[in-house]
């Protein structure tokens, strides 16, 4: 059984995200979304997480709280990160991790697992969540009615 994950803030939650998983959720016989707690927004990560249920209720949703504050692509950091990872999914049992960051092949080598990239230079959609955040009314188009409605509040 093939079974991959991503990861994300999803803060919020764009036309970019929801590629990947479309391309997770269509190669995979089970997917799951890993949403991690942020102080980047205001949205709570209980409404984040609905974007994506509501969105795609096939998608199996875990919740990263508490997460580990080192991040970077040095040696440490990614331990950190990743041991952090595998005791999230430890009960599951992940072959494909799904990602367009440079950190991704490092958690695919510490979890041994497939890494699947996607549209990691972002050109089917130019659009980060802090392009987003910075300006949410000229970036409209890459995200859904719900997640406009959300953010809009904050």
């Amino acid at each position: 059984m093939k079974i991959g994950f991503t990861i994300g803030k999803f803060a919020p939650l764009h036309k970019g995200h929801q590629y990947l998983i479309e391309k997770g959720l269509k190669e995979m016989d089970k997917f799951y979304v890993i949403i991690y707690e942020t102080q980047v927004t205001e949205v709570p990560l209980e409404t984040r997480g609905s974007w994506i249920q509501q969105i795609y209720p096939e998608v199996n949703l875990l919740y990263a709280k508490n997460p580990p504050s080192q991040y970077g692509l040095d040696e440490e950091s990614v331990k950190i990160q990743t041991d952090y990872l595998r005791e999230l999914v430890k009960d599951i049992e992940v072959t494909h991790f799904y990602n367009s960051e440079p950190y991704g092949k490092f958690v695919a080598r510490d979890l041994e697992i497939e890494e699947v990239q996607v549209d990691r230079k972002r050109i089917k959609y130019p659009i980060s969540g802090t392009d987003i955040r910075n300006n949410v009314k000229e970036n409209e188009e890459y995200i859904e009615d719900i997640v406009y409605k959300d953010i809009k509040k904050v």
